[in-house]
């Protein structure tokens, strides 16, 4: 089984649609995937509603997901690390205990290779547009990471 966490902020924007997208794509019988934030703001809490309207619109729900805190008993437990932007990266990386855990994380949108500005944009302060140029990107993205993970 290969287990796979996304990491962005909150954990109720960005990486609830990068886990549910990525989820659908994979065969579940060999890849786990998750969804974590760097920040404590919304420990518990369902992904944002525009997140939830964004998975709805593309046959994904995330309702039932609940945001939760990175911990470094995560770098034990995933196999890969996706982190949504560089600040992510950063608090990620300040956690790392050694090189093993440090090379488990990347941004998320490195594979891409369509994509020149690896931050994968937080929509959080936009409107539903935003969501939804998200969603794209993540779903994008998402198919080359199928490739590289699933050959």
């Amino acid at each position: 089984m290969t287990n796979i966490l996304m990491v962005c902020l909150g954990n109720i924007c960005r990486s609830p649609l990068a886990q549910a997208v990525l989820q659908s794509q994979l065969p579940e019988d060999s890849f786990y995937v998750d969804s974590a934030g760097t920040g404590a703001y919304h420990i518990g809490n369902p992904p944002d509603k525009r997140s939830i309207a964004i998975a709805q619109k593309h046959g994904l729900d995330i309702s039932t997901q609940s945001a939760r805190q990175f911990k470094v008993s995560d770098f034990d437990s995933f196999d890969y690390i996706f982190v949504m932007d560089q600040s992510n990266y950063n608090d990620i990386i300040a956690l790392a205990r050694n090189d093993n855990d440090i090379s488990k994380v990347q941004l998320f949108l490195k594979p891409n290779v369509s994509i020149k500005n690896k931050n994968l944009p937080d929509p959080y302060h936009g409107n539903q547009s935003d969501f939804e140029n998200v969603y794209h990107l993540i779903n994008e993205t998402c198919h080359t990471l199928k490739q590289m993970l699933n050959p």
